[in-house]
């Protein structure tokens, strides 16, 4: 099997840690992990190997660096998945150029630029019937004059994510939440400082704490039809400047309608690959709303594999191995998490979810997807383990009990 195919993954943070480990546990193979730095979450592992490759989420670097690769590897077949947005749209602009030498499961150009700007995403949105936040652009040229046209508190968040991962300035957050006008202020002029000058999507913001997000990823075929739907419910967010937003302990959960109206719109839509969707059960109105659709499986995407369904194994089974599949949508229940467990029930505000977080660890349905005990190393164990050790620091630091910054 291991001669068979070459799964490359571009990133080095969790999601291509638990993208390698997929691969690995699904066929007993070690993953070509490249990124621009090995970040903790890929160092020290026996499952992949990690490459450095400057600068490569830049156009100028990325495809020479790719189709390097792709010589280096002739004979073999080449699976091409990207861990990251930036990643992602690099692969989508370059598809042509990296067909003749990689499976490239991922939608074209044209698509991709009807749901990755905001402004058309949320016209998508009102033709398929999806709720979604009231939400408003600012721009830079109308910032010191700017005023949301809803109440506060709002959401301010970059519209070009990977214009703002390069940026930096005091007090830098990846989603800010603004109570008042004075507030709002503040951080339009923080931002628009540095070297950030796209535009922000402004939003209202969804009362509840971070039980009421919901998390989706799906994977649909290259015959256009949906083969696996998996649906989330977080407990914990993170709440650090540096990776507030992101999802800390998820249970899975399941909803029919749900799913059926999001697997109606990427069919209809002619999506195939991954696809990630983050939104937020709003109780005033018993309605989801859509924050986003990520054109790759999230970041905490391993919840999916550790409930028994393989994301991993769907791509490759389809791309490489031509085998048909039927669509499942995942009703299996288990908490997948990256912090410690007194972390989650400390700060975790759902006491329904929390107990049946206890159920599913006391059953041993629990995984922390970055300690993988077929890939130990003491090296890679202690810097986990501090990091780990780490999120008592950040929690205390940073967790705000009404849920909102």
């Amino acid at each position: 099997m291991e001669s068979t195919f070459l799964p490359i993954l571009l990133g080095s943070d969790m999601n291509a840690y638990g993208m390698a480990r997929s691969f690995y546990e699904a066929y007993g193979i070690k993953s070509l992990v490249l990124g621009r730095a090995n970040l903790s979450a890929t160092q020290n592992s026996s499952i992949l190997d990690f490459r450095v490759i400057e600068e490569l989420n830049e156009q100028e670097t990325f495809l020479p660096a790719l189709l390097d690769i792709a010589s280096q590897y002739k004979g073999k077949k080449l699976l091409l998945l990207a861990c990251g947005d930036d990643y992602a749209k690099l692969i989508i602009r370059n598809k042509e150029k990296l067909t003749p030498y990689f499976a490239v499961p991922y939608i074209d150009e044209k698509l991709m630029d009807r749901l990755v700007l905001k402004e058309n995403f949320y016209d998508i949105c009102e033709q398929y019937g999806f709720s979604y936040p009231r939400t408003d652009l600012c721009t830079y040229e109308t910032y010191k004059n700017f005023s949301p046209n809803f109440v506060y508190p709002i959401i301010i968040k970059a519209s070009n994510s990977v214009a703002y991962w390069d940026c930096s300035f005091p007090g830098k957050k990846k989603v800010f939440v603004a109570h008042d006008e004075a507030e709002k202020d503040a951080i339009l002029e923080a931002i628009y400082s540095s070297s950030y000058k796209d535009n922000l999507t402004i939003q209202e913001f969804i009362p509840g704490d971070d039980s009421f997000m919901r998390v989706l990823n799906a994977y649909v075929g290259k015959d256009g039809k949906v083969k696996l739907m998996a649906l989330g419910n977080p407990i914990l967010e993170e709440h650090s400047p540096e990776g507030i937003g992101s999802y800390a302990a998820i249970i899975n959960t399941f909803d029919q309608k749900l799913l059926d109206k999001v697997r109606f719109f990427l069919e209809d839509i002619g999506y195939t690959g991954f696809a990630n969707f983050d939104m937020k059960y709003d109780a005033r109105d018993d309605s989801y709303k859509l924050f986003e659709i990520n054109l790759r499986n999230g970041r905490s995407s391993y919840y999916v594999t550790a409930s028994g369904h393989n994301l991993m194994k769907y791509v490759a089974d389809d791309h490489i191995f031509n085998k048909p599949q039927q669509l499942v949508y995942a009703k299996d229940k288990h908490l997948w998490l990256i912090i410690p467990k007194k972390v989650l029930f400390k700060y975790a505000q759902n006491e329904v979810l929390k107990k049946e977080a206890k159920r599913l660890i006391k059953e041993g349905k629990a995984t922390n997807s970055l300690f993988y005990k077929k890939d130990f190393n003491p090296k890679r164990w202690a810097k986990l383990s501090l990091n780990n050790l780490n999120y008592h620091r950040k929690y205390k630091k940073y967790f705000n009990n009404k849920g909102l910054s």
